[in-house]
C-alpha cells in the first residue's frame, strides 16, 4: 500500500492530476510566451542567477586596485555568502517536497490502548502549493544570491574608496605644503623690508594669515589621508602602505542593469510564489492517508483546505493578488531609480572629465602669468602683495585641479558598484 502511494507520488508532483517529472521539474520546464519568469537556484536554472555569473570586474588583474579588492574580500565577513548557503540547503530541501510524507502515529482506541502506526500522506492535488513552496524557496536562492553580490562590490568599493580618497588627500596635502613655504618665504620678505621701512606691518600679518590657511589646509588634508588609510586597514589583514597611484579602468559601453533592478526581481518573483501559496491554501485539495502497523492498514482520501471560509474570502483573495503586482510595480519602480541614478553618475563623469581638462590648461596658463609676475617683480615693475595674491589664486587652482583625478576615479568605481562590475561574477 505504502509502496504504491509513493510510485504515485511521481505523477503528482506540480499539484495537477498526473503530470510527468520533467513537467514540474523547475531546472527543466519550458516557458509560455507571456508567463511569469521561473525562480531558480543556479546559472542553469535561474536567468537572473545567470545574469549575475555573467558580469566581469571592470578592475584590472594587477595593480594597486587588484590588490586592494583581494585584501578587502579575504577579510570580508561574509554574511551574505551565509545567508545564500542557508537559502540554497533550503531550496534543496524543498525541491523533494513532492514526495510523500512519512512518520509515526500514535493514538488512544476507545478500549484505552495506545495503537501505534507508521502514517504516510501523498498530496494528491493541491492547487499549485507545493510548486510555490518550491518556487519561493528558489526565488529566496536567487535574492540571497543577488544580496551577496551587492555586498561583495560594496566591499571593494569601500575599500577601494578608501584607497583613492587617501591618495587624493596626500596629493592636496603636497599643493598645501608647498603653497605654506612659498608663503612664508614672501612673508620673510615682507618682515625684512618692514624693518627697513619699506613695507607695512599689515601686509607682514596678511600674508602670514595665508601661511597659517594653508598649513592648516595642508594638515587637515594629512589628516585625512590617514583617516582613510586607517579605515582601509580596518577592513584589511595584511598591509597596504606599499600601493601607489591609481589603475585605469573601462566601463563597458553596454552595461547591465544595476543590481538593485535584479533584487527587486527576484522579491517579485518570491511574491509571487508566495501569492500562489496564500492562494492555494484558500482552495480545496485532495490527499491521500495510508497507515501500517498495529490493528488493520488504513488506506484514505482527504478532501479539506488550509484556510477556513470566511465571509472576506474574496477581499482575501484580492489583496494576494494585488501583492504579487505590487511586486512588479516595484521592479519598474527600481528600473527607473536606477537609471536616474546612472544618468546622473554618468553626467558627473562627463563634467569631471571636462573639467580635468579645462583646469589643467587653465593652471598651466595660470603658472606661465605667475611667472611672468614673478619676473615683473624682480624688475620692480609689480608689487610684492600683488605677487602674493596672484600666487594665492594659482595655489587654489592648482588644488583643486589636482583632486579631479581622484574624483573621476571615485566616480568611475562607483558607477561599477551600481552595476556590480567590480567583482566577478563566477564568484557568487
Amino acid at each position: 500500500m505504502l509502496a504504491g502511494a509513493v510510485l504515485l507520488s511521481g505523477c503528482l508532483a506540480d499539484g495537477v492530476p498526473f503530470p510527468t517529472r520533467n513537467a514540474v521539474d523547475p531546472a527543466t520546464a519550458p516557458l509560455a510566451a507571456g508567463s511569469v519568469r521561473e525562480p531558480g537556484t543556479d546559472a542553469q536554472s535561474s536567468a537572473l542567477i545567470a545574469d549575475l555569473a555573467a558580469r566581469r570586474s571592470i578592475l584590472p588583474a594587477t595593480g594597486p586596485y587588484a590588490e586592494v579588492a583581494q585584501a578587502v574580500l579575504d577579510h570580508s565577513a561574509g554574511a551574505a555568502q551565509a545567508e545564500l548557503r542557508v537559502a540554497r540547503l533550503t531550496a534543496q530541501a524543498k525541491s523533494k517536497n513532492w514526495l510523500p510524507q512519512i512518520g509515526p502515529s500514535v493514538s488512544l482506541s476507545s478500549l484505552g490502548d495506545l495503537v501505534t502506526q507508521l502514517v504516510m500522506e501523498q498530496v494528491i492535488f493541491d492547487n499549485g502549493a507545493k510548486k510555490a513552496e518550491r518556487d519561493f524557496a528558489a526565488a529566496d536562492v536567487e535574492v540571497a544570491a543577488v544580496g551577496l553580490s551587492q555586498e561583495m562590490n560594496d566591499t571593494v568599493h569601500d575599500g577601494l574608496k578608501f584607497y583613492v580618497s587617501g591618495l587624493k588627500a596626500e596629493a592636496q596635502a603636497e599643493v598645501a605644503s608647498a603653497s605654506a613655504r612659498q608663503l612664508s618665504e614672501f612673508e620673510r620678505i615682507l618682515r625684512e623690508r618692514a624693518k627697513g621701512g619699506l613695507s607695512d606691518l599689515s601686509e607682514v600679518g596678511f600674508v602670514a594669515q595665508k601661511r597659517h590657511e594653508a598649513e592648516a589646509e595642508a594638515q587637515a588634508d594629512r589628516q585625512a589621508a590617514q583617516a582613510a588609510r586607517a579605515q582601509l586597514a580596518t577592513m584589511t589583514d595584511r598591509p597596504l602602505d606599499h600601493l601607489a597611484g591609481l589603475s585605469s579602468v573601462a566601463l563597458p559601453p553596454s552595461a547591465p542593469e544595476p543590481l538593485a533592478v535584479k533584487r527587486a526581481e527576484g522579491e517579485a518573483a518570491r511574491a509571487q510564489a508566495e501569492a500562489q501559496l496564500a492562494r492555494a491554501g484558500h482552495l480545496p485539495g485532495l490527499g491521500l492517508r495510508a497507515g501500517a502497523g498495529e490493528g488493520k492498514p488504513t488506506l484514505g482520501v482527504n478532501m479539506g483546505m488550509t484556510q477556513m471560509l470566511g465571509f472576506g474570502r474574496g477581499d482575501t483573495l484580492a489583496a494576494i493578488d494585488a501583492g504579487a503586482e505590487a511586486g512588479q510595480a516595484r521592479v519598474a519602480k527600481a528600473r527607473q531609480d536606477g537609471a536616474r541614478t546612472l544618468s546622473a553618475l554618468q553626467a558627473r563623469l562627463a563634467d569631471q572629465r571636462a573639467r580635468e581638462a579645462r583646469d589643467a590648461a587653465l593652471v598651466e596658463e595660470a603658472e606661465s602669468g605667475l611667472e611672468l609676475f614673478k619676473r615683473q617683480y624682480k624688475m620692480g615693475r609689480r608689487r610684492l602683495m600683488e605677487l602674493v595674491g596672484n600666487y594665492e589664486s594659482y595655489a587654489a587652482m592648482k588644488r583643486a585641479q589636482v583632486g579631479l583625478r581622484y574624483e573621476i576615479s571615485l566616480t568611475e568605481l562607483e558607477i561599477a558598484r551600481v552595476q556590480g562590475l567590480l567583482v566577478d561574477g563566477s564568484r557568487i
